[in-house]
């Protein structure tokens, strides 16, 4: 048996009691390891069957720029259709990168997501974005 390749990367847990899918990053990833984390975090998600999730992104320092790209055309759109509903996704992040997230260029507000399979916010407090999760998950039934 081969050791998780993703394990120092990201720990995903599935948190029945609260209804979400818990990603969190432990360092900031290169971007060579990030096919092989995505594939681990789609296999969990699916098992889970969960479409609410929290990512921990305190860790990491900066966004790939492409790799935000995929997951919004790509990645979280196949990732709804798989799980059958929309997918929402919080993110926790530290201030710096809050900063520049909400000053990028390609940044939206969740609003902007209404007609999309996902939907996808920032935060930089837990309890907020799993707060917002349970909204989610209330306005979807």
């Amino acid at each position: 048996m081969h050791p998780d390749p993703t394990a120092d990367l990201l720990t995903l847990t599935y948190r029945p009691d609260l209804g979400i899918f818990v990603g969190r990053w432990g360092c900031q990833p290169a971007v060579e390891a990030l096919p092989a984390v995505y594939r681990e975090l789609k296999q969990q998600a699916l098992a889970a069957g969960c479409h609410y999730w929290l990512q921990d992104i305190r860790r990491r320092a900066f966004n790939d720029p492409q790799t935000t790209q995929w997951l919004l055309t790509d990645f979280f759109p196949e990732m709804s259709r798989l799980l059958g509903g929309r997918l929402a996704v919080a993110y926790l992040v530290g201030p710096a990168l809050m900063e520049a997230i909400v000053n990028g260029p390609g940044f939206r507000e969740p609003g902007a997501f209404d007609n999309q399979p996902y939907v996808v916010a920032f935060f930089g407090d837990e309890g907020q974005a799993i707060a917002w999760l349970n909204q989610q998950r209330l306005g979807s039934r």
